[in-house]
């Protein structure tokens, strides 16, 4: 028997639709129980990292679609190490990190995107990305920005082999659209396409990065490779209408 055209496009149109599936909706920052179905608190190894700030939940606020991370000075904490070396604490921060974890299929991938406010001022490191689960990498920085008047687009795939693209980030103080595309290439290798404000910036190949799980961490470090000293006044960093779509089989 042979379908109708308008019944074969119908068809077609429900198996595209089944083929992508929302992973982290735009209501996720509407309220504390949207919240906590999606994210978790700091980074999902703790408050430290690599920089001068301390993750603390009582500097992430959401409300109505919005995230505000707010890093704020502070004095008479504990110091930190990263890598064998002893950081200094001079700010609480926000960090959060969800709950699902993201490991590209075969034939399958994501798309990652919101639109985000970051500051560029020299010691503030607002980030946008991926890490590995199991050791690392990969690490994939889908938006990063180190104080410098830039932002920039990362792929790891060791600490030596990696592709990096910096590009001028005008009007911080204004909202900007960021969307990361993973797709597998070849069951090994994965392309990663980064756009801004609707252009692409570049294409960047996480070599074997296929079926290994990431974190997906959204936080505003300070210091560190953004430089010193940061600010003395609070800093801002916000996200809204932040969604995750997958195309995985």
């Amino acid at each position: 028997m042979q379908l109708p055209r308008a019944s074969v496009l119908l068809l077609a149109a429900a198996a595209c639709a089944d083929a992508v599936r929302t992973m982290i909706p735009k209501t996720s920052f509407n309220s504390q129980s949207d919240f906590d179905t999606d994210w978790n608190y700091n980074y999902p190894w703790g408050t430290d990292h690599n920089g001068g700030a301390r993750m603390d939940k009582n500097q992430v606020k959401f409300s109505d679609g919005m995230l505000t991370l707010t890093a704020k000075k502070v004095t008479g904490q504990k110091d930190a190490t990263h890598g064998g070396q002893t950081i200094k604490i001079n700010y609480l921060s926000g960090a959060i990190n969800a709950k699902e974890h993201f490991n590209v299929s075969r034939g399958g991938g994501y798309d990652f995107s919101g639109e985000f406010k970051a500051t560029t001022t020299k010691g503030t490191w607002p980030a946008f990305w991926l890490t590995a689960v199991d050791g690392w990498p990969p690490e994939i920085d889908m938006a990063e920005w180190k104080g410098s008047g830039k932002i920039s687009f990362n792929t790891f795939n060791t600490s030596s082999v990696l592709s990096w693209k910096d590009v001028t980030y005008s009007n911080p103080d204004q909202f900007h659209s960021i969307k990361c595309e993973i797709r597998d290439i070849n069951q090994r290798d994965v392309s990663v396409k980064f756009y801004m404000d609707g252009s692409l910036v570049t294409t960047q190949v996480g070599g074997n990065f296929f079926g290994k799980p990431m974190y997906l961490i959204i936080n505003l470090q300070m210091e560190g490779s953004s430089g010193s000293p940061g600010p003395s006044s609070d800093t801002l960093y916000q996200v809204r209408n932040l969604e995750v779509l997958s195309y995985n089989p």
